[in-house]
């Protein structure tokens, strides 16, 4: 059973944080963030680190207890350096670019795609094949790598299609003669 819990979130130079009931708000050079924490936890600020302790010890509060000190240090992450996820487009003719806030996507369909960022999130078109995706929620950040990803799954015959930087995809041989 891990016990990530009991280890306090330091906080970095510039950023501050406070506690207002069971919301704790994050406030850092690159944004805010807030984040409503379960009754079974208790969070507290003090001495430049924030500390989470259980209410109770129950097994629903052990389970949380680790991941809301885990989110609040994703949360302090996120405020202080960002969170970045690079996706690369696979195949003849495919390639991304940046209207306005839109990303334009031609992937082997009859139309192009356009996919409007959310509030919070950057993407940017680093190469014709590369996609950028930046933000200070790092939920926010993985969620719209997963939904761009899922306009064109690379399919394992050629491996045509978008993939995260670094996927391997798991190729399959085609039909014989």
């Amino acid at each position: 059973m891990s016990r990530v819990g009991k280890y306090p979130v330091a906080l970095p130079q510039g950023v501050s944080a406070e506690v207002k009931g069971h919301t704790i708000a994050i406030k850092g050079k690159l944004g805010n963030l807030s984040l409503l924490c379960p009754n079974e936890i208790d969070v507290k600020v003090a001495d430049g680190k924030v500390a989470v302790a259980m209410h109770e010890d129950t097994p629903r509060a052990r389970v949380l207890w680790g991941t809301t000190r885990n989110n609040i240090n994703n949360m302090v992450k996120g405020v202080t350096d960002g969170f970045k996820t690079l996706l690369e487009i696979e195949g003849v003719g495919f390639r991304a670019a940046i209207q306005g806030k839109d990303l334009v996507l031609q992937i082997g369909f009859s139309h192009e795609v356009k996919y409007l960022a959310p509030e919070g999130i950057t993407i940017k078109a680093e190469k014709p094949t590369l996609i950028s995706v930046t933000g200070t929620d790092r939920q926010k950040v993985g969620q719209v790598a997963a939904e761009i990803r899922a306009l064109k799954k690379p399919e394992p015959y050629k491996g045509k299609g978008i993939k995260y930087e670094g996927e391997r995809i798991r190729r399959k041989e085609g039909k014989k003669k």
